[in-house]
């Protein structure tokens, strides 16, 4: 008998203030990456799905992102750019589109 599954890992990269596709609002929107494995007698062994999103923490509208966008958010989330120079997060300087 073998005993096989899968298993989500959810991680939180960012809190970032962005204007809201949905309601429109400047709120705190939560930049998350899912990592589904696969399990073996409950071992998680290898990954076999990663996704991006994020969720408005005011009506709580989730959008899905490419790798590249949520590297892009995390990165000017934190304070700076790919060269290193500060840079700060505008609410509404960007916003994923509906998907």
């Amino acid at each position: 008998m073998i005993i096989f599954g899968s298993k989500s890992y959810l991680h939180q990269l960012a809190m970032l203030t962005l204007v809201c596709a949905q309601c429109g609002n400047p709120a705190a929107h939560a930049l998350r990456k899912r990592v589904a494995k696969f399990t073996l007698f409950f071992v998680p062994l290898f990954p076999y799905s990663t996704t991006y999103a994020t969720q408005c923490t005011f009506c709580g509208l989730e959008q899905r992102l490419n790798r590249e966008q949520a590297e892009q958010l995390r990165i000017h989330g934190a304070g700076g750019d790919a060269a290193g120079s500060p840079a700060t997060p505008r609410p509404g300087a960007w916003h994923p589109g509906p998907r």
